[in-house]
């Protein structure tokens, strides 16, 4: 069990370095400027990427938002569960995220995929419909980063094939993102300093 949990925490360890850092910080400058500019930003993933999606819009909404006077514009499209049976129900599975995108996308958003394989059709379906409209797109992918990598404009790919621990570093790409994003507000903000020890004691 040691030796398992050992090599487990080892190659995660390891694969921290295959991190495209440069196209993080193209994730984080564009997640600024849609901050900036009052546009919305959306994320959407399945199973465990799903969780990761709705972690992230949760981060802003509160994380990195409190005790600001202007909020980011966050939105998770697997939140939404009667939505997301609709459609699936009604449609198809494929366009669960398309399907929401069309109500409420708009030039200047920004649409973020999350998927291990980088081909979860519904991923890529919602990636191409958002690109095709000019709607800046970023994808965070394992594996050998299938469709979601060639379509993307930011394409962040984790090029290895073990789920869990491209979920990982999927994770903490966005908590070092949000780390920066948060650190620069705060620069912009001196006063916000004392609120934002209060909220992490």
């Amino acid at each position: 069990m040691i030796k398992d949990i050992e090599t487990y925490l080892q190659n995660s360890q390891n694969a921290v370095s295959l991190i495209p850092t440069n196209k993080v910080a193209e994730l984080a400058e564009a997640i600024m400027h849609a901050y900036h500019e009052g546009s919305t930003i959306y994320t959407m993933g399945n199973g465990g990427s799903g969780a990761t999606a709705s972690h992230v819009a949760g981060d802003y909404v509160k994380g990195a938002s409190f005790g600001l006077e202007k909020r980011f514009r966050f939105i998770c499209l697997n939140d939404n569960i009667p939505a997301l049976m609709a459609i699936s129900n009604d449609i198809s599975y494929e366009a669960i995220f398309e399907e929401q995108l069309k109500n409420f996308a708009r030039p200047g958003d920004l649409v973020i995929g999350l998927s291990g394989s980088g081909n979860s059709k519904n991923i890529v379906n919602a990636l191409q419909w958002a690109k095709n409209q000019g709607i800046k797109t970023a994808a965070l992918t394992g594996y050998k980063g299938g469709l979601c990598a060639q379509i993307a404009d930011i394409s962040i790919h984790i090029p290895m094939s073990d789920m869990e621990i491209v979920e990982d570093l999927h994770m903490m790409t966005f908590h070092a993102i949000k780390r920066y994003i948060t650190n620069t507000l705060l620069g912009e903000n001196p006063g916000m300093g004392a609120v934002y020890d209060q909220r992490i004691k």
